[in-house]
Order: C-alpha cells, then sequence, then structure tokens
C-alpha cells in the first residue's frame, strides 16, 4: 500500500496527466467555483429583513379601522406607533452587542419571533392601553432587534469588500417587506378587517425563523472561510489542503474582532460613551434622526391617512406606498453601489436635499384620485426613502473601526428618535388642525439642515479618530 504524497492527494500506481482524472475516480478533487457562504447568509439575512417588515406598514393601514371600530383618536394610535419607534431604535445598539456576545442567529431568530407574538396578540385588544403594548413594546423590541443596525452587522462580518453594496440590498429588504405586505394589508384591512392583517404581519415573521435557524451563521469561521473578498495571508497554494490554515484565520480574525464582553449592555454603553467624544457621530446622529422623522414618521404612518382626508381610497394610497417600496429597492441598491465609489457625505448632502423638495410639494399633490406629478412624487421619494443608510454606515465603519456597527446601532437609534417624535407631533398636529400640511413643510425645513450637517461633515474624520474610538481601552480584543 503506497503512502498519500505530501498535497494529501493518494499516490496512484500510474501517473496521471494534468487536466485528467483516472476512470471511475469521483470528481470533486479538482477545485471548483462554488458560491461564497457569505451570499448565502446574506440571503437568509434579506428574507429575514423583509420578514421583519411586515408591520412597517401596518400603521398607515391600520389606523383608519382601528379609529372607525374603537373611537381612538390619531394621537392614541400615533403614541403606540411612537413607543415602537423608540424602543425600535434603542434596542438597536444593545442587539448589535448581543449579536456580537450571543451570535447573530439567536437574536435574529428571538426577534422574529417577538414581532410575531406581538402582531398575534394584537387581534384581542380592545382598550387603548394593549395596542400600545403590543404595537410598541413587543413589536419594538423586535423590530428594533432587526433593525438595519443587523445589515450593517452582518456585511463587517461576513464581507471584506463589496459592504455598501451589501448594506444596500440588505436596507432594500426592509423595502420589499413593505412591498410584499402592503398591498395585502390594504385588502385585509377592508375585508375581512384588521386582525386578519394583524395575523399575515404574525405569520409572515414566524415563517422565516426556520430558515435563520439552518442557514443563518453567526461569523465565517464557524464554517471555516474567510469573509468574502478577504485573503488570507500565507495561503497553500493551490490544490493543497488548506483548510486547517483558512479555519485558523478565519478564527483569528473573527476572535479580533469581537469584544471580550460578559455585558451586552456594557458594551454598547462604552461604545456610546467614546463615539459621543466625536464631531462626526453628533453628525450623523442629527442628519438621521431627521431621515427617521421624514420616512418611518411621517410618510411611513401617516400618508395613507392624509391622503384619506383627501378622499383617496385607502387601498390606492396603500399601492402608492407599494410603489415607494419598488424603487426604494432600486434606489438604495443603487446608493451602496455608489458608496463604494464616491464620497459618502456628499451624497447625504443630495439625498437629504431632494427629499426635502419632495415634502415641500406633497401638500401640492394630495388629491382624490393619482395624478401623474403624485407618481413622480411616489418614484423619486422611492429612490431617496433609504439611500442615506450605505453612506451612513460606510462613515460608521471608516471613523469607528471595530465599534463600526454598534455606532451605527446608536446612529440608528437616532433615526428612530425623530421618527416617534415626528409620528406623534404629526398625530397632534392632524387632530388641532384638521390636516397635516405644517407637518409636511416642517419635514421639508428640517431636510435642508440634514443636508447642511451632512456637506460640512469633516474629511479628515476618518484619518484623526479611528484609533481614539476602535482601539480605546474599554473594549479589549483577544
Amino acid at each position: 500500500m503506497t503512502a498519500p504524497d505530501v498535497t494529501g492527494t493518494p499516490a496512484t500506481s500510474a501517473s496521471v496527466p494534468t487536466g485528467k482524472r483516472p476512470t471511475g475516480t469521483k470528481p470533486g478533487r479538482r477545485p471548483s467555483r462554488r458560491l461564497h457562504p457569505a451570499w448565502i447568509v446574506a440571503a437568509v439575512a434579506f428574507l429575514a429583513l423583509v420578514g421583519a417588515a411586515g408591520f412597517r406598514a401596518a400603521p398607515g393601514v391600520l389606523m383608519v379601522p382601528l379609529q372607525q371600530e374603537f373611537g381612538w383618536s390619531t394621537t392614541v394610535l400615533s403614541l403606540a406607533v411612537s413607543i415602537n419607534l423608540v424602543l425600535f431604535g434603542l434596542t438597536a445598539p444593545f442587539a448589535a452587542a448581543l449579536m456580537e456576545r450571543f451570535g447573530i442567529r439567536k437574536v435574529t431568530a428571538l426577534a422574529l419571533c417577538l414581532i410575531g407574538l406581538g402582531s398575534a396578540l394584537t387581534v384581542l385588544v380592545n382598550q387603548s392601553w394593549q395596542i400600545l403594548l403590543t404595537w410598541g413594546v413587543l413589536i419594538g423590541l423586535g423590530t428594533g432587534s432587526m433593525a438595519l443596525v443587523f445589515a450593517a452587522t452582518i456585511a463587517n462580518t461576513w464581507f471584506a469588500k463589496s459592504r455598501g453594496l451589501v448594506i444596500g440590498i440588505l436596507t432594500a429588504g426592509s423595502a420589499a417587506g413593505q412591498l410584499v405586505f402592503l398591498p395585502f394589508l390594504a385588502a385585509l384591512a377592508q375585508n375581512p378587517g384588521w386582525r386578519g392583517a394583524s395575523l399575515l404581519i404574525a405569520a409572515g415573521a414566524l415563517a422565516v425563523v426556520p430558515l435563520v435557524l439552518r442557514w443563518l451563521r453567526n461569523s465565517p469561521a464557524d464554517v471555516g472561510v474567510l469573509p468574502y473578498g478577504a485573503e488570507a495571508p500565507g495561503a497553500s497554494p493551490a490544490g493543497s489542503k488548506t483548510t486547517t490554515p483558512g479555519v485558523a484565520v478565519a478564527s483569528t480574525a473573527s476572535a479580533a474582532a469581537k469584544p471580550d464582553s460578559a455585558n451586552a449592555a456594557v458594551r454598547a454603553l462604552q461604545v456610546l460613551k467614546r463615539a459621543s467624544k466625536v464631531r462626526t457621530f453628533w453628525a450623523l446622529a442629527a442628519g438621521f434622526a431627521i431621515c427617521g422623522a421624514t420616512t418611518n414618521g411621517l410618510i411611513g404612518t401617516h400618508f395613507i391617512p392624509s391622503a384619506h382626508d383627501h378622499g383617496m381610497p385607502e387601498t390606492t394610497a396603500a399601492g402608492l406606498l407599494a410603489v415607494v417600496g419598488i424603487f426604494d429597492i432600486v434606489g438604495t441598491i443603487a446608493s451602496g453601489w455608489l458608496t463604494d465609489r464616491f464620497n459618502p457625505k456628499v451624497l447625504l448632502a443630495v439625498y437629504y436635499q431632494f427629499r426635502g423638495i419632495g415634502l415641500l410639494v406633497l401638500p401640492l399633490l394630495l388629491g382624490s384620485s393619482v395624478e401623474p406629478s403624485m407618481i413622480i412624487f411616489v418614484v423619486v421619494y422611492g429612490l431617496d426613502w433609504v439611500a442615506t443608510v450605505p453612506p451612513t454606515a460606510a462613515i460608521c465603519r471608516s471613523v469607528f473601526g471595530a465599534d463600526g456597527s454598534v455606532v451605527f446601532g446608536w446612529v440608528f437609534a437616532a433615526h428612530q428618535l425623530g421618527a416617534a417624535a415626528a409620528a406623534l407631533a404629526a398625530g397632534f398636529i392632524r387632530d388641532a388642525t384638521g390636516h397635516y400640511n405644517y407637518a409636511w413643510l416642517g419635514a421639508a425645513a428640517m431636510c435642508t439642515v440634514a443636508a447642511v450637517i451632512s456637506a460640512t461633515i469633516r474629511k479628515d474624520a476618518a484619518r484623526k479618530q479611528p484609533v481614539a474610538v476602535a482601539d480605546a481601552p474599554a473594549a479589549p480584543t483577544n
């Protein structure tokens, strides 16, 4: 019996010409091109975001039916949405730290279960405080753990290149969820009723849990590979066994990026303390707060009720928001591609200013029917909906290094606080004045402020701050 050669390929009694294999041997010894596991993880993450996004469309669609059945004011329902948005935002940085501590898979599966539970229990409510508990607390905690920081965590953990594009694709998952659910929610809200719509949201969130448990891996080291696009130093020659060195390098990279902290809450707060000393953090947080106010807070929550005030059927208004979701997918992916190639602060300034122009003219476009000008607004606003996410996440990564995902979680918390304030303020304005005009105009002015803030982010921030923030002693690495 002959011994195997040093490359790990069994020796044979006869030489085999290059490119050929002996008759009867199984294929598979030759190197083959396979899909990198990072793309499988990204695909499952996309589906998880779609499932978690079901509730994103719900408040706007269900607000009018709930008012008609229970007589609750717009302010009460807006308060439920505001609680949801606050928890959505404040949970995000802690969820990022929890993913680092316990793994992406466990946190994601638990978040989807919370969303499903909160939405299913909604069908039992008959008091206003109960809608605050289901819409606000349970779903807020669940969606907060599946916030946009989830997309940044996946991209930063699994990808060494094309991060902007990946974040754009994953962020579009939320838009896809809105696109998939919104028309059905609007139809179910009318027949058989809003309870059927709530059960659909629950089913959508829970349906993704088995896929998450089976395919969503925590890190490249779990499957013995490096992040997509990363090169292993001192890699073995092609054709030799490289499994062990590859695993070692991947494990080392993962360990270097994972803080040695037993308490995710402490980790998140330590990152906030360090980031708060950097001017760029406050610029990103202020801009993102306005971003949240002008998307989830206003359009996402109050566009359908506002259109209903002008005589437009709810299903028609819901269809327009679904179109926003379609173009959001295109715009966010395109923004990710642009972020990999252009200055992200310039992109942010442009995005915010175009959004402000759209909000400025919106009061003139609303009516009982859909005119071509409204279609133009929906397309432009859709392209710009969350196009701000890839450049914001890229700046967080470049300035804050290993802390980038958690910092983005805190920036996203500002996004949701802005959304919560806008949702509640718009509801109050509607109850006080009978219309939403002042809410749209105020949001347009805020977008101009966000554009100016973004344009003034210092170009040298990435060169001055990363060492002080990412490598601070408070977050030691292995």
